[in-house]
């Protein structure tokens, strides 16, 4: 996650942004948004979205790329400021209180640079000091989580040698260290190989069947439909539907329903030149 604009977001007049949001936040829900906004420049990243992640579930926040799903996330989780609206995690707001706040989250982002120099055991036991957890419970979770990921044989080489999928696990090993009731995570399942895949989607099903709640951000849209029990579909900016995965995609596919709604396909138009070369 980071502070500059994506490609996708959509510029408007220099005025102002909207108004502070007129209604709180949904103190029942696991995550909840009220009027979110943020504006790099003239370009308007997030657009006054308003989102309640029921707690239990198992959320998907899917759009193209610009949407405005990272944005949204870093302000979610105390990442980056939004510029009106407001936020809450289990009904302790993340600006007003993020100590607490912060406490209740595991967070996944996209793309921030992780201590690389660190082994791997080592990564994830720094992670579960910061949450000032005790050293021998740190212990025992770290070879529980090395062995979750997949990465037992890799705990001693330094995350900086890693793979991309590697790292992507380590890197969620470090959000779930300190048994957190909410966790986000921004493309989780990039670069990770099949069973690594399935093993997570295993581990995140059994935490939200003990009463956690997942919001998680993708673009494999078969993937949310089996695995989210929720969906919300962001395109410049704004939530364009969200609720029940059923309810959203009404008896099709989710992929055909987020076409429909984001738009952008381009029917008819095809490269002449590539047809028949091998004829």
């Amino acid at each position: 996650m980071n502070d500059s604009p994506a490609t996708g977001a959509f510029p408007v007049p220099a005025a102002h942004l909207a108004p502070p949001p007129a209604s709180a936040p949904n103190p029942g829900a696991a995550l909840s948004w009220r009027g979110l906004w943020k504006k790099f420049g003239e370009v308007i990243a997030v657009a006054g979205v308003d989102l309640d992640v029921p707690r239990g579930s198992m959320y998907g926040l899917v759009g193209p790329n610009g949407a405005g799903k990272t944005t949204s996330l870093s302000m979610a989780t105390g990442l980056l400021r939004p510029d009106f609206g407001a936020v809450t995690v289990l009904g302790v707001d993340v600006w007003a209180a993020p100590t607490p706040a912060k406490r209740l989250l595991g967070v996944l982002p996209d793309g921030v640079r992780l201590f690389d120099r660190l082994t791997g055991a080592q990564l994830i036991t720094y992670a579960g000091l910061l949450h000032g957890m005790d050293r021998a419970e740190v212990a025992a979770r770290v070879e529980d989580l090395l062995g979750a990921m997949d990465l037992t044989k890799a705990r001693d080489k330094f995350v900086v040698d890693y793979s991309a999928g590697m790292t992507k696990k380590v890197a969620l090993a470090c959000a779930l260290i300190h048994a957190p009731q909410v966790v986000v995570l921004d493309e989780p399942f990039e670069s990770v190989d099949p069973v690594s895949a399935a093993n997570i989607r295993d581990i995140l099903a059994d935490f939200v069947s003990s009463g956690g709640t997942v919001i998680v951000s993708s673009h494999v849209m078969d993937l949310v439909q089996r695995m989210c029990s929720h969906v919300a579909v962001m395109a410049q900016g704004q939530v364009l539907a969200a609720g029940p995965v059923d309810e959203v995609r009404g008896g099709r596919d989710l992929e055909s329903v987020f076409v429909d709604l984001v738009g952008g396909r381009k029917e008819g138009e095809t490269l002449s030149w590539l047809h028949g070369q091998g004829k």
